[in-house]
């Protein structure tokens, strides 16, 4: 019996360890699956994840600038239509959207210059969370750079494509046929990459927060849609997956702005094509309670 025990414990002791090793492998195992899952979701952006957006209750507070004082409050301007006018006007400007289309064809035709400084101004009216206006429009016209951004992108995609997006995703384009060739980043007089700044920074040196930066840029791209087709432009919304880090970069952007959409700007060319797509009827997209 003396003998024994050492062999007993010597057992247990191995048994324990054994288990405590498989439990770790198990544990391991469950929270790499998702892991490895996300990395085929195609909604897994890389310049989503990076270090610039970071939580501010893990910040020094002494980063953060504090709160600006009151701001003046003036009376409110508005035009107010009769019932009528409303209707027409309603009608009139829903007829006007309902012919944007993504136009992946577009002419290398020049665009004025003013004309982009206005609808950039109208996508600048966009609401904000506290008013923060967290939004960089670079515009791109050198021929070189936006050969660059092409390569960039078309590298990026090519990868998307045969192994990130997942193959429905894939499966889902092929009725637009699209893929990663981008011609008409070079063909397009005009860029406009739309950053969302992360944070602000005070003159101090200090960060600002942003709230709501993603929803609020995000607005401020669909009044750009909107001024673009009332200009009588055309353009395709491009978000190239996993380019934004080096586009940054190419384009001397600061590390607290991250690129959220790209939009080619021109007229549509003469060969133009889109497909023949339909739009739900608002009784489908409309809940009235």
């Amino acid at each position: 019996m003396f003998f024994l025990t050492p062999v007993l414990v010597a057992v247990v002791c191995i048994l324990i360890v054994w288990i405590f090793k498989n439990g770790d492998g198990s544990s391991k195992t469950r929270k790499g699956e998702p892991r490895a899952r996300a990395e085929v979701r195609p909604w897994v952006d890389e310049d989503l994840k990076d270090n610039t957006d970071l939580h501010q209750g893990e910040e020094d507070a002494n980063d953060w600038q504090e709160s600006e004082e009151d701001v003046e409050h003036i009376p409110f301007s508005h035009t107010r239509y009769p019932e009528k006018e409303m209707v027409k006007r309603s009608q009139e400007f829903y007829a006007l959207l309902s012919k944007r289309r993504s136009v992946r064809f577009i002419s290398n035709e020049e665009v004025p210059m003013e004309v982009i400084d206005n609808v950039i101004k109208t996508a600048g009216t966009a609401p904000s969370g506290a008013h923060t206006e967290p939004w960089t429009f670079v515009v791109v016209k050198d021929l070189d750079v936006k050969h660059k951004i092409r390569e960039i992108i078309e590298e990026e995609e090519e990868i998307n494509y045969l192994k990130r997006m997942g193959r429905q995703w894939v499966t889902d384009l092929k009725k637009l046929r699209t893929n990663w060739v981008k011609e008409y980043l070079d063909t397009a007089p005009v860029l406009i990459l739309i950053f969302k700044q992360v944070h602000g920074v005070a003159a101090s040196g200090k960060r600002k927060v942003h709230y709501y930066n993603e929803i609020s840029v995000s607005i401020a791209c669909g009044l750009l849609l909107a001024a673009l087709q009332n200009a009588g432009l055309v353009t395709v919304t491009t978000t190239p997956l996993n380019c934004g880090p080096r586009l940054r970069v190419l384009l001397g952007r600061p590390t607290n702005e991250k690129l959220l959409m790209l939009l080619p700007v021109g007229y549509a060319s003469k060969e133009a094509t889109v497909p023949n797509l339909t739009r739900k009827p608002v009784d489908q997209i409309r809940v009235t309670v």
